[in-house]
């Protein structure tokens, strides 16, 4: 699903990724873990195509798409149609109810209104939120937020979804709820999750677990 190779990534004279090269199979959930400025959410916005690595590195496969070959309207209309993104704040747009947040992608990638709205409606039922459908972000609790945001990243039906530190920001229940929620999703859906993480328990818990050391995968 997934293959880097020899991805590096600078920022001025800061040598952020050293060398990466990895493979993540379709179906999988594989964590990635290390300490602070090993280079993690780097990693992660560039398996994600949200920033490019370095002149010089190697090639970025997904789904048998060189990223590289893709120009910046193909890349925009290949992450709309293949990628989802949960972040550690959720990024809820506050005007719109939770039912309008999880529909955006959608919208973005032309699906029809009502059509949207059905999938949206689904997976927030799913979720267990369909009592909270037409309730604004300041509305919902961290737990509840979070998991809008996990619905609008799976709305397009994503092969896909990379989420940074995605229970950083939740309290240790809702944060076991969510670790557990990605295992039913992967059964479920059965997407491939990359998850950045400092939670020990919950990165041992992935299919694999990547170890970031200074720029580099060590383990």
């Amino acid at each position: 699903m997934i293959h880097a190779e020899n991805i590096h990534k600078h920022y001025s004279d800061l040598h952020v990724l050293k060398g990466v090269s990895l493979d993540i199979k379709s179906g999988e959930v594989v964590s990635i873990v290390g300490a602070s400025g090993a280079g993690k959410t780097t990693l992660l916005h560039i398996l994600g195509t949200l920033d490019n690595a370095s002149k010089g590195s190697g090639d970025l496969l997904i789904n048998n798409t060189n990223i590289k070959s893709l120009n910046g309207k193909e890349l925009a209309a290949f992450r709309n149609k293949n990628i989802g993104f949960i972040f550690q704040f959720h990024q809820l747009l506050p005007e719109f109810t939770a039912l309008e947040n999880v529909c955006i992608p959608a919208f973005i990638k032309g699906t029809p209104k009502a059509d949207a709205e059905k999938k949206a409606q689904k997976l927030l039922d799913y979720l267990g939120l369909s009592h909270r459908c037409e309730h604004k972000p300041n509305e919902l609790s961290g737990g509840e937020q979070q998991r809008v945001a996990v619905a609008r990243a799976l709305v397009n039906d994503p092969l896909i979804i990379f989420a940074d530190e995605p229970s950083g920001n939740l309290d240790s229940t809702s944060a076991d709820n969510l670790h557990k929620l990605f295992f039913d999703l992967r059964d479920e859906f059965k997407q491939t999750f990359v998850i950045v993480t400092h939670n020990e328990e919950f990165a041992d818990m992935a299919d694999r677990k990547l170890v970031m050391s200074d720029g580099k995968i060590i383990s």
